[in-house]
C-alpha cells in the first residue's frame, strides 16, 4: 500500500506513489489528483461574500464601515450617512469589478487548457477525452505537435526502438529538441489497443515535486522490474515534435505535474508605497483620536465653565440624567456630553483620512496600466506583441528597482547560434577588409554576403562574408577540406528529409550552427545508420564506417568520433572541444599553428563568440582493435565504471594534431546590451541566473556588457564542499575590500553624461559646479561574482547566505549558473529578506515561474518560447529590451506621478478638515461643521477629485526620451525621496498652515462684520460659504502649481473643478433648496469678498513659490537641471536643435575570455546512435527552427540629439552638449554633471 508520512494532524504527506495501468479502481484508492486545473479564486455563489470578506481586511476600508455605522447614530452624527456610504460602497464596487476582471480571465485560461481534447484508452477502445478527465494511471495517446496532457511514463512510440523529440519551450524556454525514449520492452506493444489495453504494469515512484530534469522509479511488468528515470517521462507542457503518435501511462495530474509544482504559490504583492501609507494612515488615526481627545475634553470644561449657564437657550440632550434640584456643577452631565462630543468629531474630522484616496489610488493605477498597455514603442511588430500591464497595483513600484534577476536562454539571447568566424592551419577567417582603407569592416551589414547558390544544399538564411574561406574550399585547399570534414563527422546531429528538403535535428543549437556551416560550404552530411555516416565532400559523397562515439559530459568538456573511411581503410579519430581541455591533449611540435591560433581564440573569445577547437589523430587497426576491447570491458564493468572509462578515453584522446578552431555566436536579443548599461547606469543591480553552463553564461555576460574590461576582477566560486565554498566566500570578500578602499581619482568623469551650457542660455546663475548627481568613477570599475549550481547549494546555507550576500551586494554583476528553478526563487527570496530592496525577475519559460512569483515584480516574455512565465508575471513584454522602458520611462513616471499625487492629496485634505478645529474653538466644541454637509460631501468626489487625478496619470517632470537619455533620473525611487515620512509630514504641515489660514482670515474679515447697506455679514452660513470657496480657489491654485506637464485634461480640470463648484453650488442650493440658499451670493457681491479672497490666496500661494524658485536656483535637482535643458531645447528652432549636440565614438576590444566553449548543454545522442536505436527518417512536415535573422543592436542613450555617428556598444559613451555654432569660442561656459 502506499506510504504516508505523518505531520501530527488530519493532513499526510505522500512518500512513494503507487499507480497500475488501466485499472482505475485500485488506484482511486489512493485519492490522487485529477487532472482539473483551478488558478481563479471565486465562483458566481462565493464571489460577493468572499470578497466582501476580503476588502473588509483591508484596514482602511473595516474603519470606514466603523464610521459609517457612527454616522447611522443620530445622537452623535452631525453629517449624514451619505457622506461616508456613497465613497465606501464606490470602493468596494470599483475593487469588486477589477478583481472579478481579473478572475473571469483566469476563469477562462483554466477553462481553455481544461476542456483541450486528449485521446484516452477506455476498456481497450481510444476515446476522446477532455484534459480534466484524465485520471493517473490511464494510457493516453499523444499525437505530433500536441501538448502533452499530463505527466506520462512513455510506453510505446512511431520512432523506433520507442524513441520520441520534444519540446521543453513551456518549462525551460529552450526550443531545440530534446529525446526521450520507453523501455525497448513496452515499446513491443506499439499502437495495438488491445496491446496497450491489457498493459497493467505496477509503477513505484518519487511522489509529486518540482523537480524538472530528475525522476526516479521502477516498472513491475510479467515478473520484472525496469528502472525509470527522467529520459523514460514526458511532462506536462512538452510539445510532441518529429513523432507522428506516443502512448504513454498517466503518473501525475493536475496539480501534481511538474509543471504546476513548479509554478510555486500566489504572493499577494503590494508596493512599499502601499506598506508606507498603511503606516501613515495608522499615525494619521491616532492624530485624529489625539484631536477627538482634545476637542472632548475641551468640551467638558467649557461645558463646566460656560455651557451650563446657557442651556436654557442650548438644551443638553434627553439623553443627559436631570438632577432634581439642577446641580450647581453638573460634571455628570459635562461628562456624557463629551463622550457623545468624541464620536462627533471622529465622524467629522475622519476626511483626514479619505475613503476617496483609496479610490482614486485605484484608478491611477488601472490608468497607468492601459497607458503601458498602449505604448507603442514597447509594440513587437514581429510577432504582434504589445506590452502587457497584468495586475493593476503594481506600477509605482517598477521605479523603486534595485536589483533585476534575469533569466539567460530565451530571455536575454534568442538561443540561435550562427557560425561567425574560424581559424584553419593557423589563419583566420571571417573578417573583411576594406580595399580602400586597409581596416576591417565594423558593420558587415553594408558587404556583400558569399554566394553559396551553387551549392544545391545551401541555406538561403546563413550569411558568410569571408570569400576567401568559400574560395579556399573551391581551390581544394586540404587543411580547409578538413575543417569541413570534421564539422560534417564529428556530432551527434540527426538528418531527416522532409518535402524533399533536407533538415538537421540536433541536441543543441551550438552543433546545429556547425553542421549547418558545413554544409553551405560544400560538406554536406546526408545521413547516418548505426554504423555509418554518409556526407558529401564538393560534390562527391563519402561514406565512413562509425567505429564509436565518446559523447559529451560536462567533465569532458570535448567529444570524439572513431571513423574508418571505406575509400582507403584509414581509421581517424576526430576530436573537438574546448581549447584548455583540447590543447592539453595535442601531440608535441607545430608551435607556430598552435600560437597563432591561441592568439585568434583570444581575439574570438575576446569578441564574445564561443570558441571550439578542432583535432584529429590517425589511428592504427591493431591499435584501435586492441582499445576497443578495453572499452568493452569498462564499460560493462560493474566497478568504477565511469572512471574506468575516463581513462580509456584519456588514452585515446592523445598525441592528435591539431586542425583549427570555430567560433560562434549565440545571438543577444535586439538591444540587450544598451538595455542592461542603462539600467547598470539607473543603478540598478543586474543578476543573470541561469541553468548554462558556467563558460556559456559568462560569455553571454560579455556580450551583453555586464561583464565589461573596467572590471577590477571577477570573482568565481565553484567549489563542492561548504567548507571550501566558505573559504572562498571569505577570501574574495576581503579582496573587495581591500580593493574598495584604493584610492579613487575624484577628480575624473564618470561614464555618465557631461553636458555643457552656455551662460547665453541659461543665465549667469546657472552653475557648473551645483551638481551633486552620483556616478561612478572609472578609477574603479568595480567587480563581478560567478557562482556555480554546486556552489550556490552551500550559499544558500542559513550559515553563509549572509555572507555570500554581502560579497554579492556589493560586486555590479553576479551570474549564477546551472542554478534549479527552486534556487533562482531562493536567490531572490535572500535579497529581499535582508536587503530589504524592492526586485524585479524576468524569465520566459516554467523555470523562472517560481522566481516571478517570488519578486516584488515578476515579468514575463511574450513569445515563441512558451506562456508559462507570462501566466505568471505582474507584467508582460515581448523582447528584454523593452524592460529599459518599462522602469526607466512607465516606471519612473508612475512613482514619480503617485508621489506627487500622495503629497497634494494629503496637502488638500488637512487643509480641508483642520478647519473645522480650528472652529471647534469659537463653537464651544460642540461638533458643529463650518461648511454645509453637501460641500463635505462632495469636496474630495467632485471639486479635488479630477485635477490630481490629471496629474496622477499624466503629469511628467521630464519627457520619454530624457528619461532614457539619464538614467540617474531614476534613482530617487531606490531611496524613496519623492514620498516618506518626512515628505508627508511637509505636506501635513503645508495643510496645517493653509487650515489656520483659511479660518482665520476670513474670520478677521467677517467678525462682526457688516454690509454697505446695513446688512450683518457674520452668520455661520455665509462664513462657512466663503470659507469653502476660498479654500477650493486656493487648493486648485496649488494643484496648478504642482503641475508640471499641462495637458488638455489638465486644463479642463483644473479650471473646470472650479467652476462646477459654482455650478453645483447654486444648482444644489436653489433647485433643490439647500440650507445655504444665497449665502454664497451675498457674499459675492461684497467688496471684502474679493479682498479677503486674494489676500488668503497670496499668504498661502508666495510663499510656496518663493520656497520653489529658490530650491530650483540654488540647489536645483538632476531633475530640475534636465526639464531646464529640455525647455530651452523645446524654445529652440529645429535646424539649431539638430547642430547643437555631437556624440563621441570609441572602440576598443575586450580581454580574452580562456574558457569559452561551444556545445551541447547536456549529453548528445552518442549512445543511442552506436546502439542503432535511433536510426528512421521521420515523416513529419514540420520544421522547428529556432528564432529569426536578429537585427543589429540600438542604442537608446548613446546618440544624444540627432548625431549619426556610429556607437561601440562594448561600454555606455559619455554624451556631451556642446554649444551652437557661433558660440564655440565663448569663454562663458558652464559645465553641470548630469
Amino acid at each position: 500500500m502506499m506510504k504516508f508520512n505523518s505531520t501530527g494532524d488530519s493532513q499526510t504527506q505522500e512518500i512513494e506513489r503507487r499507480i497500475r495501468a488501466n485499472d482505475p479502481a485500485f488506484n482511486t484508492k489512493f485519492s490522487y489528483a485529477n487532472n482539473y486545473i483551478k488558478t481563479s479564486k471565486y465562483t458566481v455563489i462565493t464571489f460577493l461574500p468572499l470578497n466582501l470578506f476580503e476588502q473588509f481586511q483591508r484596514l482602511a476600508n473595516f474603519y470606514f464601515l466603523c464610521l459609517l455605522v457612527l454616522q447611522l447614530i443620530p445622537v452623535i452624527s452631525s453629517l449624514t450617512p451619505f457622506t461616508t456610504a456613497v465613497p465606501l460602497i464606490l470602493v468596494l464596487a470599483l475593487t469588486a469589478v477589477k478583481d472579478a476582471y481579473d478572475d473571469f480571465q483566469r476563469h477562462r485560461s483554466d477553462s481553455q487548457v481544461n476542456n483541450r481534447k486528449s485521446l484516452v484508452l477506455r476498456n481497450g477502445h481510444l476515446v476522446e477525452e477532455r484534459w480534466f478527465k484524465v485520471q493517473v494511471g490511464d494510457v493516453i495517446r499523444m499525437e505530433n505537435d500536441q501538448f502533452v496532457a499530463a505527466d506520462v511514463l512513455i510506453l510505446s512510440t512511431s520512432e523506433p526502438n520507442g524513441l520520441c523529440y520534444i519540446e521543453t519551450a513551456e518549462l525551460d524556454g529552450e526550443t531545440n529538441l530534446k529525446c526521450r525514449q520507453c523501455l525497448i520492452e513496452t515499446a513491443e506493444m506499439g499502437q495495438e489497443p488491445e496491446n496497450l489495453g491489457s498493459f497493467d504494469g505496477d509503477i513505484v515512484c518519487e511522489p509529486p515535486n518540482n523537480h524538472l530534469n530528475k525522476f526516479e522509479g521502477t516498472l513491475t511488468w510479467k515478473g520484472k522490474r525496469y528502472a525509470l528515470d527522467n529520459d523514460r517521462v514526458l511532462l506536462r507542457g512538452c510539445i510532441l515534435r518529429n513523432t507522428q503518435w506516443c502512448y504513454g501511462v498517466v503518473i501525475f495530474a493536475g496539480r501534481d505535474t511538474k509543471l504546476m509544482q513548479n509554478s510555486g504559490k500566489t504572493k499577494f504583492k503590494r508596493t512599499s508605497i502601499d506598506r508606507l501609507l498603511n503606516f501613515i494612515i495608522l499615525g494619521i488615526v491616532f492624530f485624529l483620536l489625539s484631536m477627538c481627545l482634545f476637542c472632548t475634553i475641551a468640551c467638558a470644561v467649557w461645558e463646566l465653565m460656560i455651557g451650563q449657564h446657557f442651556r436654557v437657550y442650548l438644551p443638553w440632550d434627553e439623553l443627559i440624567p436631570r438632577e432634581e434640584p439642577p446641580k450647581e456643577e453638573p460634571i455628570e452631565g459635562a461628562v456624557i456630553i463629551s463622550l457623545l462630543v468624541f464620536f462627533s468629531y471622529a465622524i467629522i474630522l475622519n476626511t483626514v483620512v479619505p475613503i476617496s484616496l483609496y479610490v482614486s489610488v485605484e484608478v491611477i493605477r488601472l490608468l497607468q496600466s492601459f497607458l503601458i498597455n498602449w505604448d507603442l514603442k514597447m509594440y513587437h511588430e514581429a510577432s504582434d506583441t504589445p506590452a502587457k500591464a497584468r495586475t493593476t497595483t503594481l506600477n509605482e513600484e517598477l521605479g523603486q528597482i534595485e536589483y533585476i534577476f534575469s533569466d539567460k536562454t530565451g530571455t536575454l539571447t534568442q538561443n540561435i547560434m550562427t557560425f561567425n568566424k574560424c581559424t584553419i592551419a593557423g589563419k583566420s577567417y571571417g573578417e573583411v577588409i576594406d580595399p580602400r582603407t586597409g581596416e576591417v569592416f565594423e558593420n558587415l551589414e553594408t558587404v556583400s554576403p558569399v554566394d553559396f547558390s551553387k551549392n544545391p544544399y545551401f541555406e538561403p538564411k546563413f550569411r558568410f562574408y569571408d570569400q576567401s574561406l568559400y574560395d579556399a574550399v573551391l581551390n581544394g585547399d586540404r587543411d580547409v577540406h578538413m575543417f569541413f570534414r570534421h564539422l560534417a563527422l564529428c556530432h551527434t546531429v540527426m538528418a531527416d528529409e522532409r518535402l524533399g528538403k533536407l533538415e538537421y535535428q540536433a541536441q543543441s543549437p551550438d552543433e546545429n550552427a556547425l553542421v549547418s556551416a558545413a554544409r553551405n560550404f560544400e560538406f554536406v552530411f546526408k545521413e547516418r545508420t548505426p554504423d555509418s555516416i554518409t556526407i558529401t565532400a564538393v560534390g562527391v559523397e563519402e561514406v565512413y564506417d562509425l567505429l564509436c562515439i565518446l559523447d559529451f559530459n560536462n567533465v569532458r568538456k570535448r567529444m570524439s568520433v572513431v571513423l574508418q573511411s571505406r575509400a582507403d581503410d584509414r581509421i581517424y579519430l576526430l576530436c573537438k572541444g574546448a581549447d584548455s581541455i583540447v590543447y592539453e591533449r595535442l601531440e608535441v611540435g607545430s608551435v607556430d599553428i598552435k600560437s597563432r591560433t591561441q592568439e585568434h581564440l583570444n581575439k574570438f573569445a575576446g569578441e564574445g563568440l564561443r570558441t571550439l577547437v578542432l583535432a584529429v589523430k590517425e589511428l592504427t587497426l591493431e591499435y584501435f582493435e586492441d582499445w576497443k576491447n578495453r572499452h568493452h570491458e569498462a564499460s560493462t564493468s560493474m566497478v568504477n565504471r565511469e572512471e574506468k572509462l575516463d581513462t580509456i578515453y584519456e588514452e585515446i584522446e592523445r598525441d592528435m594534431k591539431l586542425i583549427g578552431a570555430t567560433a560562434i555566436e549565440d545571438k543577444l536579443q535586439d538591444g540587450v546590451s544598451t538595455c542592461i548599461a542603462n539600467l547598470i547606469q539607473a543603478d540598478i543591480k543586474v543578476w543573470v541566473l541561469t541553468g548554462d553552463k558556467q563558460e556559456t553564461a559568462i560569455n553571454i555576460g560579455y556580450s551583453c556588457q555586464l561583464l565589461t574590461d573596467e572590471m577590477n576582477d571577477i570573482f568565481i566560486v565553484d567549489t563542492a564542499s561548504f567548507e571550501e565554498v566558505k573559504s572562498q566566500l571569505l577570501k574574495f570578500l576581503d579582496a573587495l575590500q581591500k580593493g574598495s578602499c584604493a584610492p579613487v581619482d575624484n577628480s575624473r568623469l564618470g561614464d555618465m553624461s557631461l553636458v555643457t551650457f552656455s551662460e547665453s542660455e541659461f543665465g549667469p546663475s546657472f552653475h557648473a559646479g551645483d551638481c551633486d548627481s552620483s556616478h561612478d568613477h572609472d578609477g574603479n570599475g568595480g567587480y563581478a561574482l560567478i557562482v556555480n549550481g554546486h556552489s550556490l547549494v552551500h550559499a544558500l546555507n542559513p550559515q553563509l547566505e549572509q555572507l555570500f550576500l554581502e560579497l554579492a551586494s556589493q560586486c555590479k554583476a553576479v551570474i549564477c549558473c546551472r542554478v534549479t528553478p527552486l534556487q533562482k526563487a531562493l536567490v531572490v527570496e535572500l535579497v529581499k529578506k535582508f536587503k530589504k530592496a524592492v526586485t524585479l525577475a524576468i524569465g520566459d519559460g516554467a523555470n523562472d515561474v517560481s522566481m516571478i512569483k517570488t519578486a516584488h515584480i515578476g515579468v514575463g516574455i511574450s513569445g515563441q518560447e512558451g506562456l508559462q512565465a507570462v501566466l505568471a508575471s505582474d507584467y508582460s513584454i515581448a523582447q528584454f529590451r523593452y524592460l529599459e522602458r518599462l522602469l526607466l520611462v512607465h516606471g519612473r513616471w508612475s512613482y514619480y506621478r503617485m508621489a506627487k499625487f500622495l503629497r497634494y492629496f494629503f496637502y488638500k485634505n488637512f487643509a480641508f478638515t483642520l478647519t473645522h478645529f480650528w472652529y471647534a474653538f469659537f463653537c464651544g466644541f460642540s461638533a458643529q461643521t463650518v461648511f454645509d454637509p453637501m460641500f463635505i460631501s462632495v469636496y474630495n468626489l467632485f471639486y479635488t477629485s479630477l485635477p490630481v487625478l490629471s496629474i496622477g496619470v499624466f503629469d511628467q517632470d521630464c519627457n520619454d526620451e530624457n528619461s532614457l537619455r539619464y538614467p540617474k533620473l531614476y534613482t530617487p525611487g531606490h531611496l524613496n525621496l519623492l514620498f516618506n515620512k518626512k515628505e508627508f509630514f511637509k505636506s501635513a504641515l503645508h495643510g496645517f498652515v493653509t487650515s489656520c489660514v483659511l479660518f482665520v482670515v476670513p474670520y478677521g474679515t467677517y467678525n462682526h462684520a457688516m454690509s454697505a447697506d446695513g446688512q450683518g455679514l457674520s452668520d455661520q452660513m455665509l462664513f462657512g460659504s466663503v470659507v469653502s470657496t476660498i479654500l477650493v480657489v486656493v487648493v486648485t491654485a496649488q494643484v496648478a502649481l504642482d503641475t508640471s506637464y499641462w495637458t488638455v485634461f489638465n486644463h479642463i480640470t483644473i479650471w473646470g473643478s472650479v467652476l462646477f463648484f459654482f455650478v453645483l453650488h447654486y444648482l444644489y442650493n436653489f433647485t433643490i433648496g439647500g440650507r445655504y440658499l444665497g449665502s454664497l451670493t451675498k457674499a459675492l457681491q461684497e467688496a471684502s469678498f474679493w479682498f479677503t479672497l486674494v489676500l488668503t490666496v497670496m499668504f498661502l500661494i508666495i510663499p510656496v513659490l518663493a520656497w520653489r524658485f529658490y530650491f530650483n536656483d540654488v540647489h536645483p535637482t538632476l531633475s530640475d537641471r534636465v526639464r531646464l535643458k529640455q525647455r530651452v531645447s523645446s524654445a529652440k528652432t529645429r535646424q539649431a536643435f539638430d547642430k547643437a549636440f555631437r556624440t563621441p565614438s570609441a572602440r576598443r576590444s575586450r580581454r580574452s575570455l580562456r574558457s569559452s566553449y561551444a556545445f551541447a548543454h547536456q549529453e548528445g545522442f552518442g549512445p543511442l546512435i552506436t546502439s542503432g536505436k535511433i536510426m528512421r527518417k521521420t515523416k513529419s512536415n514540420n520544421n522547428h527552427t529556432a528564432g529569426s535573422t536578429v537585427a543589429s543592436l540600438v542604442s537608446s542613450v548613446a546618440n544624444f540629439g540627432t548625431s549619426s555617428g556610429g556607437v561601440n556598444l562594448s561600454r555606455t559613451p559619455r554624451i556631451t552638449m556642446v554649444t551652437p555654432q557661433g558660440q564655440e569660442h565663448s569663454n562663458k561656459q558652464d559645465s553641470v554633471r548630469l
